[in-house]
């Protein structure tokens, strides 16, 4: 029974299956052809229909569920009638296998805070770069981050693409490449599941940054690393995973730009497994409720050798930078 569980294992269980069918939903717009694009802040800040109901979707789901959470998601959408469709009231029976980590065993569902990216990297997601798309469910207790789950909708979507040129229509007879999407989760003390966890090549620096949002901080940041590879891609938890999967050996974003629903899941998935995300001055992010979204000192994650690159953050960039 349900009720066996803990509040935070029960939350992490239907945030998985929640995040299954985001993962569907923005597979489904773009099938569906019309994105339903506009444009927010700027010409890079960007709001989809995947958006919009992904976010509804999440958000409804899980108050649904857990009514005494506190849900930030990134869309400010108006509230109305909810389609029964987006809603997703299942739990992953995989997760309540686990233990829930003993420090979290009494957390009352009012203590929690939500941050959800219905779909991060969206102007990636509008030019088909569609391997930078994620969902972000990250949950956070007394201003920590605690636990995670990134979707990938198009993760391994290459390879479904020639399975399904080859004729097959189903996964159940086009084997393992044909499966589409996956879902990444973790809780701190507990681990990190869904993924093969890979380092980046020993003594290289190959360092993951903004596609969309660069500027001379940014730049001047890098540089005084020696990075031997520079990958700009998009969506703040597609950098992390390329950490986890050994293609990066650190996320430097010397800006303000991203927020606290673009790092909440990942940080948990990356700290689950040893990694460190900090902001450029090294200060551990904080995703109480009542905080400011935007991380305005930046971003600063490895999966191993943080102090190397910490050390060589500039102090210009530093001071340009105020938390």
């Amino acid at each position: 029974m349900a009720s066996s569980h803990t509040v935070l294992m029960r939350l992490v269980a239907s945030a998985y299956s929640i995040a299954q069918k985001a993962g569907a939903i923005v597979r489904r717009v773009i099938a569906e052809g019309d994105l339903g694009i506009v444009q927010k802040t700027s010409a890079t800040d960007l709001q989809t229909k995947a958006d919009r109901l992904v976010q509804v979707s999440i958000c409804s789901s899980l108050s649904r569920k857990f009514p005494k959470l506190t849900i930030i998601g990134e869309e400010d959408l108006p509230s109305g009638e909810v389609d029964p469709e987006l809603i997703e009231d299942g739990q992953w029976e995989e997760v309540l296998k686990q233990p829930c980590p003993s420090q979290y065993r009494t957390i009352k569902e009012e203590d929690l805070v939500v941050w959800v990216d219905p779909l991060d990297g969206t102007k990636e997601y509008t030019e088909g770069l569609l391997d930078n798309v994620t969902v972000l469910i990250g949950i956070a207790y007394e201003g920590k981050a605690i636990a995670g789950i990134i979707n990938q909708p198009y993760y391994n979507y290459e390879n479904h693409e020639k399975q399904m040129l080859r004729g097959h229509r189903s996964a159940a007879t086009a084997g393992p490449d044909a499966l589409l999407g996956r879902t990444i989760w973790g809780v701190l003390g507990l681990g990190a599941f869904g993924f093969q966890l890979k380092e980046a090549p020993v003594g290289k620096h190959i360092i993951t940054t903004t596609r969309s949002h660069s500027n001379k901080l940014v730049t001047d940041c890098i540089s005084a690393m020696n990075p031997d590879d520079v990958l700009r891609v998009g969506g703040a938890g597609n950098k992390i995973i390329q950490l986890i999967e050994g293609k990066a050996s650190a996320y430097v974003f010397a800006s303000p730009g991203c927020k606290k629903w673009d790092t909440c899941a990942p940080e948990v998935i990356l700290h689950a497994v040893g990694g460190k995300l900090t902001d450029i001055h090294g200060n551990a992010l904080q995703y109480d409720k009542d905080v400011k979204h935007m991380n305005s000192a930046g971003v600063l994650a490895t999966l191993r050798n943080y102090d190397y690159y910490a050390s060589r953050v500039p102090e210009s960039v530093k001071s340009a930078l105020i938390p």
